[in-house]
């Protein structure tokens, strides 16, 4: 199976998934430009995912992607998110605000439920992240005819991967914007950069890959399809188009010298992700041990950050970010994917 095959698209271009910062706009003008836009779906109500593609289907005929998270639901510790308030509790006396003990997070796996509303859509293409769904649910959705791919980022994920039949895999290198999407291990030392990633990713599976972290232009993009990568998927390049929802504070810090300092942390959602060095990851740590598993930490950060965007702070956002932002532009999503494929309007 070859790109075209695998996405049904006329470019080896999917527009990674970006939850918070997007809806279904930016993923319309991928997939009319001819890439495979995507929809996060991890964050939204079953009723927000079936207007949201709702709202793709009746702007285009093009492929689209859905994307879902797959993690295996820790167990609330109340010890540990007691422990988790008593660290934040200085932000919150700072900021004027109590907290709220009665908050929950919004970030759910894939279930049968979800797969029940969404079926009647036939969707022809489904990325996860953190893993895959238990195997009936997997072979649910698959026998829509729908293809799946999920997030790998060690060979070992691959291997794990393409043994429980994915269509393809994304290999996510080290240098990747957002949320790590490791499952087999914690351990941040076993993530690696793009390269390395690639190579023994394809050496070692035998279904497409597609390669993600980093890619900013059609340089990048041709040095990924030369390196055996069947597609490519970018994120961080679209976070400035005009149908991002990318909020103002994030855009500034995106076209400024703090982009250039990225890191890895936990605190903002018990899971590694990459984002611009803020206030906060400083003086927690970027890897906080206190920080509870996912989702549980962002029960107070979300309360944090929202009393701060308010007083016009940054400093408590996860403001999501690739290593590389070379390729953020001001310009429409579809620009920027026809640039992408080496393609003018």
């Amino acid at each position: 199976m070859n790109d075209k095959e695998l996405l049904g698209t006329d470019l080896p271009i999917i527009q990674a998934p970006m939850a918070g910062v997007q809806g279904s706009a930016l993923a319309i003008a991928v997939s009319e430009a001819g890439g495979l836009g995507s929809l996060p779906c991890g964050m939204l109500s079953t009723e927000k995912i079936i207007s949201e593609i709702e709202l793709i289907k009746a702007a285009t005929c093009n492929p689209y992607n859905l994307n879902f998270f797959c993690h295996e639901p820790s167990p609330y510790d109340e010890n540990r998110q007691a422990m988790w308030r008593k660290t934040l509790q200085p932000y919150f006396t700072e900021l004027g605000v109590k907290i709220d003990l009665t908050a929950g997070s919004n970030r759910v796996p894939f279930s049968h439920d979800i797969a029940d509303a969404i079926e009647p859509f036939s969707p022809e293409f489904i990325s996860f992240h953190f893993g895959l769904p238990d195997k009936d649910l997997l072979q649910r959705v698959k026998s829509w005819g729908t293809k799946v791919v999920s997030s790998a980022t060690t060979v070992e994920e691959a291997i794990w991967l393409e043994s429980r039949g994915v269509h393809g895999i994304i290999a996510q290198g080290l240098e990747a914007g957002g949320h790590r999407g490791m499952f087999l291990s914690n351990q941040i030392s076993t993530q690696m950069g793009l390269a390395s990633l690639i190579s023994q990713v394809v050496n070692r599976v035998n279904i497409p890959v597609i390669a993600a972290g980093g890619i900013s232009d059609r340089k990048d993009v041709n040095a990924c399809l030369q390196m055996g990568a069947s597609a490519v998927q970018v994120g961080t390049s679209y976070l400035l188009c005009t149908e991002a929802e990318t909020p103002k504070m994030h855009r500034l810090a995106l076209k400024s010298d703090k982009s250039s300092h990225t890191a890895l942390t936990n605190i903002f959602s018990g899971k590694p992700a990459r984002g611009i060095v803020n206030r906060v990851m400083d003086e927690l740590g970027y890897m906080s041990a206190f920080a509870p598993e996912f989702p549980f930490a962002s029960i107070e950060m979300s309360q944090l950050r929202h009393r701060a965007e308010k007083l016009g702070m940054d400093g408590f956002s996860p403001l999501w970010c690739g290593q590389n932002t070379l390729g953020c532009k001001e310009i429409s999503a579809k620009a920027l994917t026809l640039q992408l494929a080496g393609k003018s309007e």
